[in-house]
């Protein structure tokens, strides 16, 4: 590999076999011809696992066979274990971009503090790699990403050539079923889960429980928000940071707090 060519890195949530990442693969390379993509995804379904990373058992990376001119990597962790060990055991150089996915499912709102598609984008973000997270508002195994190619290139050229702010990553989410009127640059819709888990019995009469739940709206009006643009066709973009850090209320705070006892 050649520093003169681009290099970016691919991870997602889904698992190393899923459709999403092949078809993010398909648009970087349709995008970025000559570029060096390796993807460094997990062996299997890590949704959910936001920026988890393993501490008690070690890490194996396999690799597979190359996808579409990209090196392949199948590691045993996280999202974010993806991220780090890629970093450091599998990419020859820092990678002038990370994109992850493309999810299947939402990221919307507040979602995406439990996204392992969003885990590892911001992951690479905390490592000073500009970053993106693309996911389509479909579950389905056999969901059609094709709609969502041309904004693919046309957000990914973006951050290529102008790149992102320190610590900011950016959370792309496509409405599923119809081809995006347009990009909206949103901000995370507010809400919460309601009915989040359903009880059952298993043969042996003891209770289990399977997540279920809807996610409920605090302000379905605010047309600012990614979920208002989303059910209305199109696609969101929302810029995130991993710092989470409440800076406007510190003054308050500092004032009756700071000091000894």
């Amino acid at each position: 590999m050649t520093n003169d060519k681009k290099l970016v890195m691919i991870s997602n949530d889904d698992g190393v076999g899923a459709s999403g990442l092949h078809h993010l693969i398909d648009c970087t390379r349709d995008l970025l011809p000559d570029a060096d993509i390796i993807a460094v995804a997990p062996e299997g379904h890590n949704s959910g696992m936001s920026s988890a990373i393993s501490v008690n058992s070690p890490l194996r990376i396999t690799r597979r066979p190359d996808y579409n001119g990209a090196s392949i990597y199948a590691v045993s962790g996280t999202p974010v274990d993806c991220v780090k060990l890629g970093i450091h055991a599998v990419m020859p150089r820092k990678p002038d971009i990370m994109l992850s996915g493309i999810n299947h499912g939402s990221n919307a709102g507040n979602s995406l503090i439990y996204s392992g598609t969003m885990g590892a984008a911001m992951e690479a973000c905390m490592i000073g790699i500009p970053a993106i997270g693309y996911s389509l508002l479909d579950h389905a195994h056999d969901a059609d990403f094709t709609q969502t190619t041309l904004f693919i290139a046309k957000i990914t050229r973006y951050v290529l050539n102008h790149g992102l702010p320190t610590g900011i990553c950016l959370n792309v989410n496509f409405p599923a079923g119809c081809t995006p009127k347009g990009i909206k640059v949103t901000h995370g819709a507010a809400g919460r889960w309601t009915e989040e888990y359903e009880k059952y019995t298993d043969p042996h009469g003891r209770a289990f429980y399977w997540l279920t739940g809807n996610y409920v709206k605090e302000n379905p009006d605010d047309a600012g928000s990614d979920m208002y643009w989303l059910d209305r066709g199109w696609a969101s973009v929302s810029p995130v940071h991993p710092d989470q850090s409440a800076n406007s209320e510190i003054p308050a705070l500092a004032a009756f707090l700071d000091g000894g006892l």
